[in-house]
């Protein structure tokens, strides 16, 4: 399972980087539009176009800045450790499938398993930490029981 841990932690890592570049790349795109857009004399068109502009740079700089902090969190993980119980880090399988607690990245394919990245902040996050093998919680009726953590 240690493999398999080390290809989840690349897999998400890259998927973080690729979005970094993906909303650098459209606030790149967005400047070069403004500076377009200041050369055009339309008058409230051309005001509404820049404001919209405008809008559109500050929530993909707030997603910039989500990214980067989701970065800088799962850059302070040490996912080599091999914990008897659940912690940051944690490759964890259960009855329904593998968790990832480190940041909340969502649902993925990692080679042909299911993987669930979930922030130790999340209901279901917060009820495993600490937890051990063959350990069980409910989080909105759904049972999870660790199998085996790495």
């Amino acid at each position: 399972m240690i493999a398999f841990k080390q290809k989840v932690c690349s897999y998400y890592l890259q998927g973080i980087h690729e979005k970094i570049r993906m909303l650098q790349k459209i606030l790149d795109d967005l400047k070069e539009s403004g500076k377009n857009e200041t050369k055009s004399t339309a008058g409230d068109k051309h005001e509404t176009a820049l404001a919209m502009l405008q809008i559109e740079q500050e929530n993909t700089r707030g997603q910039l800045k989500a990214a980067q902090e989701q970065l800088a969190i799962f850059s302070r993980i040490d996912f080599s450790l091999q914990p008897a119980k659940v912690s940051n880090g944690s490759l964890i399988r259960t009855n329904r499938g593998y968790l990832f607690l480190s940041v909340a990245a969502g649902k993925a394919m990692v080679g042909d398993q299911a993987v669930t990245a979930l922030s130790p902040q999340s209901p279901l996050g917060m009820k495993l930490m600490g937890a051990c093998i063959g350990d069980s919680m409910v989080v909105n009726n759904v049972t999870y029981t660790i199998e085996e953590i790495c």
